[in-house]
């Protein structure tokens, strides 16, 4: 447990202002997070330290298909989410009761810790926030990626976006590359399926791309809730219009599970979709399914194959060291190193 940051004493109670849901929080209560709590009048985050899962995967998981293709990466994740999703793929760890037991669900890791961790291990890129919110665990994220930066090794956020300015503000200059959920393109769907709003996320994704962090986009497809085409052009629209295209689109399968029985993602509804995006952006991937075609990178302007993925095994085909193409040297990979691919 740690005193947390962002937060106003007000008529005592004290207002959480780390993301847009600005909770009020009573004494001995907690936000819709249930991991930052009003003790004694002070904010604290209770699940500063723990850790629910904590291993290596390739970078191609989170995920990230062009920062550094093929590397391996210490990945973390700890308990609580700012968000509701009916849909929630990692709902054991990320919706959390307020009475859970942080001490036998994980278990417990100083910054320093992580550290020894990393340096300890040999080829990684550096570690990635994820499994569930960082944003919930920010100050412990905060922590962390700023000894990792000295170290001169990569932070990795993977995250829905939902988080105010000032706070993200001061973490961008730690962070290397994101990974954004994009869950829709309605406030509707963000109000009903995720308890949240769309605004805050689009700003948050707009911020990370004017800092120059390395930004993707991940896109889970469900259906009859954010699948209509219309929403869909309209996100492209929008992403080709504010980031240009360049920025990475995943485009995932969803699959029933937590609250949602919904069947899974037609293929053909995902194709169409697909199709759709290629024709406005460089680089759509689809992802949850047994399609290697699906992610193959492959270059935009003379169409050569340069990465082939079958799984999470990456191929280096036609990347030059520099990160062009080998056929026609048009610039792709900002952020590629072959120490990393076979």
């Amino acid at each position: 447990m740690k005193e947390a940051l962002y937060s106003i004493k007000e008529n005592g109670k004290i207002h959480c202002t780390l993301c847009p849901h600005y909770c009020k929080i009573g004494e001995g209560r907690s936000g819709i997070c249930n991991v930052r709590e009003n003790r004694n009048g002070e904010l604290y985050t209770t699940n500063y330290g723990w850790v629910s899962a904590l291993g290596v995967d390739p970078i191609e998981k989170k995920p990230l298909y062009h920062f550094y293709p093929g590397a391996p990466i210490l990945s973390l994740g700890s308990f609580g989410c700012n968000l509701n999703c009916r849909f929630c793929q990692n709902w054991q760890i990320s919706q959390v009761p307020s009475d859970f037991n942080f001490k036998f669900a994980g278990q417990e890791k100083s910054p320093e810790d992580i550290i020894q961790i990393v340096k300890s291990m040999d080829n990684s890129l550096g570690i990635a926030y994820t499994y569930n919110e960082p944003i919930i665990y920010y100050e412990y994220m905060l922590d962390i990626a700023k000894e990792i930066k000295n170290l001169g090794l990569k932070n990795v956020m993977v995250s829905n976006g939902y988080i105010n300015p000032e706070p993200l503000q001061e973490l961008l200059p730690f962070l290397d590359a994101c990974n954004i959920d994009l869950k829709a393109f309605t406030n509707d769907f963000y109000r009903k399926q995720t308890g949240s709003s769309l605004q805050p996320v689009l700003d948050s994704i707009k911020a990370i791309h004017e800092a120059g962090v390395h930004l993707e986009l991940t896109n889970l497809l469900i259906p009859g809730l954010n699948d209509e085409e219309a929403s869909f052009k309209s996100m492209i629209d929008w992403i080709l219009q504010k980031l240009g295209p360049k920025v990475v689109l995943h485009l995932s399968r969803y699959f029933p599970g937590y609250h949602s029985k919904l069947p899974a993602t037609d293929i053909d509804v995902m194709n169409k979709l697909y199709n759709y995006a290629t024709e406005k952006l460089n680089f759509v991937y689809m992802g949850n399914l047994r399609d290697v075609e699906a992610a193959t990178t492959y270059c935009p302007s003379c169409k050569n194959v340069l990465i082939k993925r079958d799984g999470y095994r990456t191929v280096n085909v036609g990347v030059a060291p520099d990160g062009t193409c080998k056929q026609c040297s048009t610039a792709v990979f900002n952020h590629f190193s072959t120490d990393y691919l076979t």
